[in-house]
């Protein structure tokens, strides 16, 4: 298995494992006050550790190399994963959101609070560095799972913490409502955290571009290799996953041989590869005297002409092969 693979895996277990520790405490802690609120934030946990099981299957999907029926692999799975886990945050929401009517409605005291919020928080710190872990690993490796689990994380940091203020203010107060109240804020806010993933999600499915600044970047390379016989056109990109590809039609004489064609790709290639690593580049080649060679897409990402460098003030690109 590569190394990149065992890496993202592992973060996978952390997901599971912290999810497992935080459902206990939290667990613990609503057994202790009857807080509604925590219950909600316990409840919540439940929905990280489906998510971190899902995360860690959809990992390991992910990873499998292209086969006859996948010639692109399989990377787009991070992205059920994703979607699969904005489902599990509404469901759990709905769960919160009618549990915290149903106390407004029936109020409870609130005991033991203390040793219930310290428990809760010790939760709140587990979720706080693995979520940090999460995130710096999803966008090294740019893996979108990895990111919303993290991000996951980072809003359940934030629920807890709100859960344990509207807890405090309730011992201090008596106001028994303001409990279910916090819990029933807890739930919108969890189905905005389900939203985003889903959009996120879908815009994966969707193949959505590359950067405007990573097109630019790779605009530019491009522009290096421009000259009054040489120019691209049609340079669009799409990121699967963790992976990321481009394709460009490359614009020559017709008078070049194969040879000076291929030397030329190759070279384009090559200077990309130096700054993207892991792109995936397809280079078309066409003859710039062929009417044909023009119009290809009504959406793509524009590589400046030899004209375009000359107005900016840029000096000629290399001469061809």
């Amino acid at each position: 298995m590569p190394l990149e693979t065992r890496n993202l895996s592992r973060f996978a277990w952390l997901s599971i494992a912290a999810a497992i520790v935080t459902i206990t405490l939290k667990t613990v802690a609503w057994q202790i006050t009857g807080s509604v609120g925590l219950l909600s934030d316990a409840a919540e946990s439940v929905v990280n550790l489906v998510a971190a099981v899902a995360v860690l299957i959809a990992l390991r999907v992910a990873a499998m190399p292209a086969d006859k029926n996948h010639h692109f692999g399989h990377t787009k799975a991070e992205y059920f994963s994703a979607a699969l886990e904005g489902l599990m945050i509404f469901v759990a929401a709905m769960i919160i959101l009618a549990t915290s009517v149903e106390r407004f409605l029936n109020p409870r005291p609130i005991e033991n609070v203390g040793i219930g919020l310290a428990v809760s928080a010790v939760a709140s710190v587990v979720n706080g560095v693995v979520a940090f872990i999460l995130v710096r690993a999803g966008r090294r490796y740019r893996s979108l799972t990895l990111t919303a689990d993290g991000k996951h994380l980072y809003t359940d940091v934030w629920t807890s913490a709100g859960v344990i203020v509207g807890v405090v203010i309730v011992a201090f107060t008596g106001i028994e409502r303001l409990d279910p109240v916090v819990a029933f804020l807890v739930g919108l806010n969890i189905i905005w955290t389900g939203w985003k993933l889903l959009r996120e999600s879908t815009e994966g499915l969707m193949d959505v571009a590359l950067s405007k600044e990573d097109n630019t970047s790779i605009a530019d390379i491009l522009a290096g290799f421009v000259t009054k016989e040489v120019h691209f056109h049609a340079l669009r990109t799409r990121v699967s996953g963790h992976h990321r590809f481009a394709e460009v039609h490359v614009l020559v004489p017709g008078g070049w041989s194969v040879q000076q064609g291929h030397d030329l790709v190759e070279e384009v290639e090559a200077a990309l590869h130096a700054q993207f690593a892991d792109l995936a580049i397809t280079c078309h080649l066409e003859p710039s005297e062929d009417p044909r060679a023009y119009g290809d897409y009504t959406t793509e990402f524009p590589v400046p002409t030899h004209e375009d460098l000359l107005r900016r003030g840029h000096p000629a690109g290399p001469s061809g092969p």
